[in-house]
């Protein structure tokens, strides 16, 4: 009885490390206290560390990502049109406890700087007024971030308002946050708002020329958490959805992106600048591009039919594959495993021909997948493949079809002719006539 009682616990374990084990790697002398984290390789799109990526959380103004997204690819953006703050949007943030810009009611800056007050500064009233202004209603802007996200392929996001105002039904995961971060970073004004630290509104209609700041302190020199190698991208908070920050850094070559969700708020410490800060020196010092496999170089070998140029065909990878490590793998750790449908393909083959994939495998875990290409042109064999036809119209489960036909037409036919003949020595048998022995003319030979 100990025994099954052992073997169940152990089975129930096993059943649950997949869960419990929620990192590519463990950071070294980090302690992460986010609820939600994600570290990954903007080079190579490798996870290095995760903890709940996929859990719902609470994004806070990290909301306005999409927001700003969204409005870069409006066809009614222009960066340099009017826009005045309006009184609908400053009574739709007042009393939520939302950031409210310094622009009074009636003044006007350009599309370009309201990017800026939302992106930069986080301004609720500001993300209301992109909303009414690009959206014609909130309403319809939201309907549009929530077709914005289905279009990405976010299936953990849903929006309930631009501002990212606490409400159960505006939520995100930090695996989410990584592909819409990674999209709206392609856009160049994007990248170049959330890397900005100091932004000088021009002077407007009511009010001098005045300068706003980031909300990310990991980009300001003047902060006790400066970070040299970071830049942008948002920080969010409400108290529900506890200190959040999606950043970058880059340094030596090496570009990652931190996402941190629901730190614990607690007063005169910012758990979101510190964490991402130590992850980002644990990635910096610890990993390395390895040059897994080269383009030029052949991985494997398949076999050829219907060719009498080649027996087989070299496969090498289509790009090729880099990996970023830690600086201290052992070679022998890495493997390349092929996978394709068959041992063999037929030609033709073309020049950059997928033949199939490979597995990249490090430590027992696969890091990545790969195509594998052939590097030549191989012709067909005109004989070879007529021969090849014939042999597929003959074993085709068409033929197999008719194979069984003629066979039970056979075996009916035989079945036929022994039938007939059975009757017919019946019927003889019947024409011979019976001839009673007589007695009285025994004798008379």
């Amino acid at each position: 009885m100990p025994k099954r009682i052992f073997s169940l616990f152990l089975a129930i374990v096993l059943c649950f490390l997949p869960i419990l084990s929620t990192s590519a790697y463990e950071p070294t002398g980090v302690e992460i206290t986010a609820k939600s984290a994600m570290l990954v390789s903007l080079d190579t799109g490798e996870v290095l560390y995760s903890k709940e990526p996929d859990i719902k959380v609470y994004p806070a103004s990290i909301t306005k990502i999409m927001v700003i997204t969204l409005i870069l690819e409006s066809p009614s953006f222009d960066p340099n049109a009017k826009i005045a703050m309006s009184v609908e949007a400053r009574k739709l943030v007042l009393g939520t406890g939302s950031v409210v810009s310094n622009l009074q009611i009636g003044e006007e800056i350009s599309g370009l700087d309201l990017l800026y007050y939302v992106l930069m500064s986080s301004c609720g009233d500001c993300a209301y007024l992109a909303a009414l202004t690009y959206g014609g209603s909130v309403e319809n802007f939201v309907a549009m971030m929530n077709n914005k996200a289905k279009e990405l392929g976010l299936t953990g996001t849903h929006y309930q308002n631009p501002v990212g105002l606490h409400d159960e039904q505006n939520y995100t995961t930090a695996r989410d946050t990584y592909t819409l971060t990674s999209y709206a970073l392609k856009n160049e004004t994007f990248k170049t708002i959330c890397e900005t630290v100091r932004y000088t509104v021009p002077a407007t209609n009511m009010h001098e020329a005045r300068t706003i700041s980031t909300t990310n302190f990991l980009q300001d020199s003047s902060t006790n958490y400066y970070y040299l190698y970071a830049k942008g991208v948002k920080t969010g908070y409400t108290s529900e959805a506890g200190r959040c920050l999606v950043s970058t850094a880059s340094y030596n070559g090496y570009n990652y992106m931190c996402i941190l969700f629901g730190c614990p708020n607690v007063e005169g410490k910012r758990y979101e600048f510190i964490e991402s800060k130590e992850l980002y020196r644990w990635a910096f010092n610890n990993f390395s591009f390895k040059n897994i496999a080269d383009k030029d170089n052949p991985i494997c070998e398949i076999g050829v039919k219907l060719s009498f140029e080649k027996d087989f065909v070299s496969l090498y990878t289509e790009n090729g594959f880099v990996s970023v490590l830690p600086s201290d793998a052992d070679d022998s750790t890495i493997t390349i495993k092929p996978n394709y449908e068959n041992k063999s393909v037929k030609a033709p083959v073309k020049k950059g021909q997928v033949l199939g994939t490979a597995d990249i495998i490090y430590a027992n875990n696969v890091i990545g997948t790969v195509n594998l290409i052939s590097h030549e042109d191989i012709d067909r064999n005109f004989l070879l493949a007529a021969l090849d036809t014939l042999k597929t119209f003959f074993t085709s489960k068409y033929m197999k079809i008719v194979y069984v036909v003629l066979a039970l037409i056979v075996v009916w036919f035989i079945w036929r002719i022994w039938q007939l003949n059975r009757r017919k020595k019946a019927k003889n048998r019947r024409k011979i006539k019976y001839m009673p022995y007589n007695t009285s003319d025994k004798g008379k030979h």
